[in-house]
């Protein structure tokens, strides 16, 4: 696995990406509640940490992760989705 210049993300992550959108979009199709959803892949997403890194580090990324949420970077998604949604109804 190859990693970016900053030791950050494994270059096949965009793959990765893409396989679970369309999972996402699969389950949406199929009527499956987005709380539900979410809660599966967070779980499998913990599950998978688990197998790959200790505690520790498992830890470090969800608090990534939160600083991600209090920085605001969800509501810059949520933003450009719902502009994208009324620009394309």
């Amino acid at each position: 696995m190859q990693f970016d210049p900053q030791g950050e993300a494994p270059e096949d992550l965009s793959h990765a990406g893409s396989v679970v959108d369309k999972a996402i979009e699969y389950m949406i199709e199929q009527g499956i509640d987005p709380i539900s959803i979410a809660s599966a892949l967070l779980g499998g997403s913990l599950g998978m940490l688990a197998r790959s890194m200790d505690d520790r580090a498992v830890a470090g990324v969800l608090r990534s992760a939160l600083a991600s949420v209090e920085a605001g970077e969800l509501a810059e998604m949520r933003r450009a989705s719902e502009a994208e949604q009324a620009a394309n109804p």
